[in-house]
């Protein structure tokens, strides 16, 4: 399971933008990476409009946002164009990234158990390691509280 003070775990996938975006190759700036369970659900379309809301202060700041979940290239394309998103969505349908972060998890609705992704944030520092984690995010206030976090890493 991915913490904070650990070296990031990388990742190469596919975003919606046909081209594949790999962590390793984004150091020298911070990267917001966000684990979300599904496109086009409530609270993962809530959480990827706070980001974009703030993709200009993200990028001022000099930070890379990446979500991630389950979902296709195709559907995250979608994903973008209905809601106008301004953040980079990566594909990991193979979940390596989902399961390097330990972000796959068992989770329960209704009585059922299943597995899903435990909507999740790491930011990473400019070295590559993981300078914060949050965990069962909740998503009301919580992009505005990465960006601070960010801001407090360049400070």
């Amino acid at each position: 399971m991915a913490e904070a003070g650990q070296k990031a775990p990388d990742f190469d996938l596919e975003t919606d933008s046909g081209d594949n975006v790999k962590l390793s190759r984004l150091k020298g700036n911070p990267v917001v990476v966000y684990f979300y369970p599904k496109d086009d659900t409530s609270g993962c379309t809530k959480e990827a409009q706070a980001f974009t809301e703030l993709s200009s202060a993200f990028a001022e700041a000099g930070a890379r946002v990446i979500g991630i979940s389950p979902d296709s290239v195709a559907s995250h394309g979608k994903f973008r164009a209905k809601y106008e998103l301004a953040v980079e969505l990566a594909a990991d349908p193979e979940r390596t990234a989902i399961e390097a972060y330990g972000v796959w998890v068992e989770k329960s609705m209704y009585g059922k158990k299943y597995m899903g992704v435990d909507r999740s944030t790491f930011l990473i520092d400019a070295k590559g390691k993981i300078a914060r984690a949050w965990r069962k995010v909740k998503v009301p206030g919580h992009a505005e509280e990465v960006l601070e976090a960010v801001k407090a890493l360049k400070a």
